[in-house]
């Protein structure tokens, strides 16, 4: 029997299956097997070594990575002896169903999405009286969301004394709403299973025990919460297995930490390191590429992946003249793929950030390319699932006020805001939204018309109440939809709407609350309950909607890349600036996150990828001229191939194309334009409001010039930070600005009467 597990894999995967102490550190180059070698040591603790499947716990962070590691494990075991595989969210939420009464919450909790969450700021807010532009609900939220990846409560903020007190005011005041209305956000299913095993000792305890193995996939992704979450589930007898890749940190956005997987063996003593090198992923060519890019990075831990794959074609570099010109090109190279036999759904294109999608968009839908993308608005935050889904969340949980609120008026019965807010008034003090409904009627604090709507909204949820325990979910949603008005009041729109884009509109929404009802006869087929479907939309991404066997192109920022594999990529925006980002500053830890992203993206690529930078770019409304990334320069000039001169070159332009046929000579231009890492100020894309005098679309062609004849564009040179080229022309007479990039020290803004530039 073991001898089949083994057959399959290399010598490190082997001793990675066969591994018996207490902590393993398998660090998993891209496209190197570790979901192979993580597997098969779990059905080799299963099968070979009799370890119950009930004892082992592995740990994922997508719902993609679990869901294939489940149907492997299967193949290898047979579905009865399946294991505990979910993401760190929903091994919370597992945990937290049985447990959070410790904690003063009841079993059926809601889980709150980001929707949610704001408009619960927003509300906060606006009752404090405090104006977004004093405080924007995401800035708070981003604040709040900080917090609970570092582990911290609002007690524990006052007591650290590091951020703002008011801010965390607002924090605990915004825990203690969601706490009376029996709901968690995201960061709270981490936080407070961490609080519940730091609190009570016997639950620590029992779920210690229950474990023998815990196994943590993309260990590298791990944030503050996440590890002593880890911990805690560690006890004297665990073992302990973490895999992941350094080299594929990328989230220190959202709070992970790399020193987590760079310091795992400092922490437990005794651990074993195993290295997994061998890419089955990649060309030879592009894994060399990729890897002349990241090991640029000083803090990693060494590793030479290597692999028996063919060499490939050499990496396609674009140079464009500018971001329009960027997406044609990349529109018609996927068409020509398209008639060479490629099909679309082996297609990617990255870029780094969703502003650039927009361009991209258009020039595929002009050549009628199909294309999904992802990061735009997911299938369960539309406006009409939302207000579905939030009628099942009030019936499952009544405290939940956030859905009954969204739901009094939805669709319109007369119930206005006033109403609302005297219900609102007495939540506290009845425990909950739909309590205080009740409450308001027995003491009569309403007028007759919004009593007796008020009175119909409660016994339309008491019906609903009832048909909850007694008829299957597909049918309940059915009946809630039709029965509340929603779906006669959106066939009415259909029918009777003035235009065809109207018509359009409310029909789409129709076919979108048809497809939840698909999806709800899919669970309900699998035995599953109302509250497991509610828990199951609230950990979905839009990711986990994709379908790979669909023919389009996928597109995806680098961050949403991370984990998927496609046969062709293509990476756009490889401009200082863009990529690396402006907020990776002068060097650090951020512009190491920036170049272990462009790893991750350019090692999704299989057998061809593509590099696309553009000479100018429109950031609201001006040109930006932007050097190429200093990624570029970093990858051996035998591995990049395809200069072309740009179809429209502006005239003041001095960043020229490389001849061609040059070879290696393609990225001398290159390498004079990208500051060294110690002395490089990236420059700004993210401009602020644009100015009142900006170049249209329109002026494009010719680019600005200020009095004197200085344009973008244009090479100068300054006394004290040597040569440079403008980027912003702001203002005029003595109050006129320039904004220059210098080699030496990156940005700068300077009053132009006073700069003292000379032509460079």
């Amino acid at each position: 029997m073991i001898g089949d597990l083994l057959t399959s894999l290399n010598e490190p995967q082997r001793q990675a299956v066969l591994y018996e102490g207490p902590a393993l550190l398998l660090l998993a180059g891209a496209g190197s097997g570790k979901t192979r070698a993580l597997t098969h040591r779990v059905a080799h603790l299963i099968r070979e070594r009799a370890v119950p499947p009930w004892r082992i716990m592995a740990v994922t962070f997508t719902n993609k990575a679990a869901a294939e590691m489940r149907e492997r494990l299967e193949l290898l075991l047979g579905r009865d002896k399946l294991p505990w595989v979910a993401t760190f969210h929903a091994t919370c939420v597992r945990i937290l169903r049985q447990e959070i009464e410790h904690l003063g919450y009841t079993r059926d909790f809601t889980i709150y999405d980001d929707q949610d969450q704001l408009r619960q700021l927003r509300d906060l807010l606006k009752e404090r009286k405090i104006t977004e532009k004093e405080l924007k609900p995401r800035a708070l939220a981003a604040f709040i969301d900080n917090a609970k990846n570092r582990g911290l409560t609002p007690r524990a903020c006052l007591q650290q004394g590091a951020d703002d007190p008011a801010l965390i005011e607002l924090y605990r005041l915004y825990q203690q709403r969601l706490k009376q209305g029996n709901a968690l956000d995201f960061g709270d299913l981490l936080l407070l299973t961490v609080q519940l095993f730091e609190e009570v000792a016997a639950v620590r305890s029992r779920w210690q025990e229950r474990f023998a193995h815990l196994l943590i996939d993309e260990f590298q992704d791990t944030n503050r919460v996440q590890y002593r979450l880890m911990q805690l589930l560690t006890g004297p007898q665990t073992h302990l297995c973490v895999v992941g890749d350094d080299d594929q940190s990328i989230y220190r956005w959202r709070g992970a930490e790399v020193t987590n997987i760079l310091g795992f063996d400092r922490d437990y003593a005794g651990t074993r390191i195993i290295r997994l090198e061998q890419n089955y992923r990649s060309t030879r060519t592009i894994l060399e590429a990729a890897t002349a890019v990241v090991e640029k990075n000083s803090d990693r831990r060494a590793k030479t992946l290597w692999t028996d794959n063919p060499a490939g074609e050499v990496i396609h570099l674009e140079t464009l003249a500018d971001d329009l010109d960027e997406a044609r090109f990349i529109a018609t190279e996927i068409g020509r793929l398209q008639r060479q036999g490629e099909a679309l759904r082996d297609i990617a294109v990255f870029y780094r950030t969703n502003a650039q999608s927009r361009v991209l968009e258009e020039a595929l839908r002009g050549r009628r390319i199909p294309y999904a993308m992802f990061g735009g608005v997911k299938f369960y935050a539309r406006q009409e699932i939302k207000d579905a889904l939030c009628y099942l969340r009030t019936l499952v949980n009544p405290a939940d006020a956030m859905a009954a609120r969204r739901i009094i008026n939805t669709p319109a019965r007369g119930i206005g805001a006033a109403t609302i807010e005297r219900i609102v008034q007495l939540e506290s003090e009845a425990g909950g939204f739909m309590a205080a409904c009740r409450l308001v009627l027995e003491r009569k604090h309403l007028g007759t018309a919004a009593a007796q709507r008020v009175r119909g909204f409660v016994e339309l949820m008491e019906d609903f109440g009832q048909r909850l325990v007694r008829l299957p979910l597909p049918q309940l949603m059915a009946d809630i939809l039709q029965d509340s008005g929603y779906t006669p009041l959106l066939q009415e729109e259909a029918q009777q709407a003035l235009t065809a884009d109207g018509r359009q509109e409310a029909k789409g929404r129709l076919d979108n609350l048809e497809q939840l009802l698909t999806g709800m006869e899919e669970h309900t087929s699998q035995g599953r309950s109302v509250q497991d479907y509610l828990e199951q939309v609230a950990l979905m991404t839009d990711l986990d909607q994709h379908d790979p066997a669909i023919e389009r192109v996928t597109l995806m920022t680098l961050h949403s890349a991370k984990g998927l594999e496609y046969p062709l990529v293509f990476i756009t925006g490889l401009e200082e600036g863009l990529f690396p980002h402006s907020r990776s500053g002068s060097g650090g830890a951020d512009l190491d996150e920036e170049r272990r992203l462009c790893y991750v993206g350019m090692t999704r690529a299989m057998r061809k990828l593509y590099l696309s930078h553009a000479r100018r770019r429109r950031v609201y409304g001006t040109w930006q001229f932007n050097a190429p990334s200093r990624f570029l320069a970093d990858i051996p000039p035998a591995l990049l191939s395809g200069y072309r001169e740009p179809s429209i070159v502006p005239p003041t332009t001095t960043v020229t194309a490389p001849n061609p046929q040059s070879g290696v000579h393609n990225l001398a231009g290159l390498a004079d334009l990208v500051a060294t890492d110690e002395m490089d100020q990236s420059a700004e894309v993210q401009a602020p409001p644009p100015p009142t005098r900006s170049v249209s679309a329109t002026t494009a062609a010719d680019p600005p010039t200020d009095g004197g004849g200085l344009r973008l564009g244009a090479r100068v040179r300054h006394l004290k930070f040597g040569p440079g080229v403008v980027r912003r022309l702001e203002g005029s007479g003595d109050q006129q600005k320039v904004t220059v990039y210098f080699n030496s020290v990156g940005t700068k803004k300077l009053l132009l009467k006073f700069a003292g530039l000379m032509p460079g």
